[in-house]
């Protein structure tokens, strides 16, 4: 429903209803259209997921689950940053969790998953999160470089096959090749 539509339902109801005010009588038919809008998907916001995987599933998707529901878990209580009066700097600190637990679940596909656009979808994730908690902690000044290696190649893992293609090199290392 448009705006002006949805105006003209309400005003159209209102003029219906005998309030001791008119304006009232609007105010309260669209507090309650609010309310019966807003609060389903408020309800609905977080389902609750399982403590533990159902039994029939197989290794893999336990150990994805698990993996999953840990980042997920890690994520969610990194978010929650106590405010320091710095407005921008405390919305670093609630993203950089937030972009992490991005790159830590498109990690977990491109570890578990299959389907190839999938697995195409989870490396740009990993680089465009990446980039973007580099470009965040510019922005306040931080160094965005850490001396960790890239969350798809660890960092004791030895190269397992080098690709050369005119002035470019890739390294991949032995567990994300398929």
């Amino acid at each position: 429903m448009y705006p002006s539509q949805f105006r003209c339902a309400v005003a159209a109801l209102s003029a219906r209803c005998r309030w001791p005010r008119s304006g009232f009588g609007a105010a309260f038919l669209a507090a309650h259209i609010l309310v019966a809008y807003a609060v389903p998907p408020l309800a609905f916001a977080h389902e609750s997921h399982p403590a533990s995987p159902p039994a029939a599933l197989s290794t893999e998707e336990r150990a994805f689950l698990e993996e999953n529901e840990a980042a997920m878990t890690k994520m969610m209580n990194n978010m929650a940053v106590k405010p320091t009066g710095d407005v921008d700097r405390d919305f670093v600190a609630m993203m950089k969790p937030h972009h992490q637990g991005a790159i830590d679940m498109a990690v977990i596909e491109l570890r578990y998953g299959k389907n190839e656009q999938l697995r195409r979808i989870a490396q740009e994730i990993i680089v465009d999160q990446m980039q973007e908690i580099a470009a965040m902690k510019l922005a306040i000044g931080e160094p965005a470089t850490d001396t960790a290696p890239a969350p798809t190649q660890p960092a004791s893992a030895p190269v397992a096959n080098v690709h050369r293609h005119s002035g470019m090199q890739m390294d991949m290392p032995a567990g994300m090749k398929k």
